[in-house]
């Protein structure tokens, strides 16, 4: 077992989580089995009950773990599935601490409560120095010389700004940086220095005289067009060669596949022409974090239909007829960009605020046949919108009527997934949807498969009793849970893709593999759906990854193909 600890200096939110994701991604194509941890220095047990706008996106893994949104780089850029225990945090911590002190496991001990037990490598959150870091630095400290020298590397991400005064590079806040780290007994191997631009050579020099390692130990890692470059970028520095002689590894030869799938995906991202644009609705749009997976689920259906996407935020409250009194500015503002996106978005959220303004646009998309997807909240509101606006039942037939008693009657919560307590109580981890009919829009993008599992986060649901009075009208609900009891898809009749599912499809898209509903939703943006069903959800061979370098043999290439749409 070798370890790879990654931290991090001068400012957090520096790029570890990629960093630590592409360095992964190399050794695995070298061949290597590799796995991920995260620790956070927090006392929550884990990210469930956090702010969107402190912490970014809650990211939910197979097991109905709530955690750190790194973990979904971790997942994306390796390609597997974690589990809640690649989380660490100090809460978790403590609490099987002190649940063992008094199971008696410490009997005739004193528990030191500074020092936590580390298992594996991992990627140390926030940034040294940190006080609620200290403790962790202690630990891998000790546990340095416990795995010994040729078992532990220590990788530390620091800044180099560049001041827009002199066009500098200064090199002075890593230098405190790695001292600090040296202090408190941890050595780094590799300087990873985050830039704006790509590294001087006097200034790499400068760091290496001054961090007291070698120059090849100084890797620069500036800012690029495509997180997917970043791979090619630290292999290119011969990272791979270093991780060989520092931790006895013994790899042979360079990562090829690796070299021709993040190289062709890297390339193809940067010459695309045309462009979809996606109106993403929601009420934590002041900060992109905040639906980091979603964002990256249209990123990947985007590039698979060779799109550059467009994504244009858009305040759920500022769509509110309120708004149009309060701040006429921003209303018009909100309304043009819905109005011009070639699709519509309504991600998934918590409690009412905004959702008047979701089901403002969730209304014009299904009025206009504009492309729509709803996810979790997004579903449950196109349902309440489709009961107000189209079966007219009395008490919902104005939009005056408040957002919660709508939802009142048409999406009613779980008793069993709601016990008083607000974390780790909702309905969470991989679920099994199956789908009803054989003619479901979303069952053809799956492959048309007879059931799907995905990843779910949400303590209500769609009233089942009610289900006949939607299909009447033809808002049909095609996929159902096991037992046939909770919702899980809608499907609209009479409309070029209006689609709601309860579950979470971005959580498991891949760059190589995107999820079928943001795909869906990307090919009706760009009106291409139609002829991607004629063809058997088939995809011409265009574009897609091919032995440009001679490197790689054709069983290798085969592994790697992204399937494009032909341009008819």
């Amino acid at each position: 077992m070798k370890y790879i600890l990654v931290t991090g200096g001068v400012i957090s939110g520096i790029g570890k989580g990629i960093i630590a994701s592409s360095v992964g991604t190399i050794l695995k194509s070298c061949g290597l089995h590799v796995t991920a941890i995260k620790i956070d220095p927090y006392i929550n047990i884990d990210a469930g009950t956090f702010s969107p706008y402190e912490h970014g996106e809650v990211f939910v893994l197979d097991d109905g773990g709530e955690v750190d949104l790194d973990l979904g780089n971790y997942e994306r850029f390796l390609d597997i599935r974690l589990t809640k225990d690649n989380n660490l945090t100090t809460g978790k911590i403590y609490q099987s601490v002190i649940n063992k002190e008094r199971k008696g496991d410490y009997l005739g001990k004193t528990v030191n409560p500074l020092i936590p037990g580390v298992c594996d490598g991992s990627q140390l959150g926030g940034t040294v120095g940190d006080i609620e870091s200290m403790p962790f630095v202690e630990a891998f400290r000790q546990f340095q010389f416990k795995v010994k020298r040729e078992n532990f590397c220590n990788i530390h991400v620091s800044l180099i700004p560049q001041p827009s005064t002199t066009g500098e590079q200064k090199t002075k806040p890593t230098q405190n940086s790695v001292r600090e780290l040296r202090g408190l007994g941890l050595s780094p191997d590799l300087i990873m220095c985050r830039c704006a631009n790509a590294l001087e050579n006097a200034v790499k020099e400068k760091i290496s005289m001054f961090c007291h390692v070698e120059p090849e130990q100084v890797i620069c890692v500036h800012d690029v067009s495509s997180i997917y470059k970043v791979p090619l970028l630290l292999e290119d520095q011969g990272v791979v060669g270093y991780f060989s002689r520092r931790l006895d590894m013994h790899i042979e030869g360079r990562p090829r596949k690796m070299l021709a799938k993040w190289k062709e995906m890297s390339n193809r991202a940067d010459r695309l022409l045309e462009h979809c644009s996606i109106a993403l609705v929601g009420k934590y749009t002041k900060f992109s974090d905040s639906y980091a997976s979603v964002i990256k689920a249209l990123e990947h259906s985007a590039l698979a239909i060779s799109h550059k996407l467009d994504v244009k935020y858009v305040d759920s409250a500022d769509l509110e007829p309120g708004m149009l009194q309060e701040d006429p500015v921003r209303y018009h503002e909100a309304w043009q960009k819905l109005c011009s996106a070639d699709g519509i978005l309504v991600p998934g959220g918590f409690g009412v605020r905004g959702t008047e303004g979701k089901m403002c646009a969730i209304n014009w998309a299904r009025k206009q046949k504009k492309p729509f997807l709803g996810v979790c909240l997004g579903m449950q509101l196109a349902v309440c919108e489709f009961a107000r606006n189209i079966l007219g039942w009395e008490g919902n037939t104005t939009s005056s009527t408040p957002p919660s008693i709508i939802m009142g009657c048409f999406v009613i919560d779980m008793p069993e997934h709601n016990p008083g307590q607000m974390g780790g109580t909702m309905r969470l981890g991989k679920r099994r949807t199956i789908f009803k009919t054989t003619n479901s829009v979303l069952r053809k993008l799956y492959g048309d498969v007879e059931y799907v599992d995905e990843r779910h986060r949400h303590r209500f649901e769609v009233n089942p009793e009610l289900i006949g009075h939607f299909e009447e009208k033809g808002l049909h609900f095609v996929g159902q849970d096991v037992e046939g009891e909770r919702m899980e898809v809608i499907e609209l009749d009479d409309h070029p893709y209006f689609v709601g599912v309860q579950y979470h499809p971005e959580f498991t898209s891949r760059p190589i593999k995107p999820s079928p509903p943001y795909f869906g939703l990307l090919l009706a943006s760009a009106g291409k759906l139609p002829g991607f069903l004629q063809k058997g959800c088939r995809l011409s061979p265009r574009d897609t990854y091919s032995d440009k370098s001679g490197n790689s043999s054709d069983s290798e290439i085969s592994e790697l193909k992204m399937p494009s749409l032909s341009q008819d």
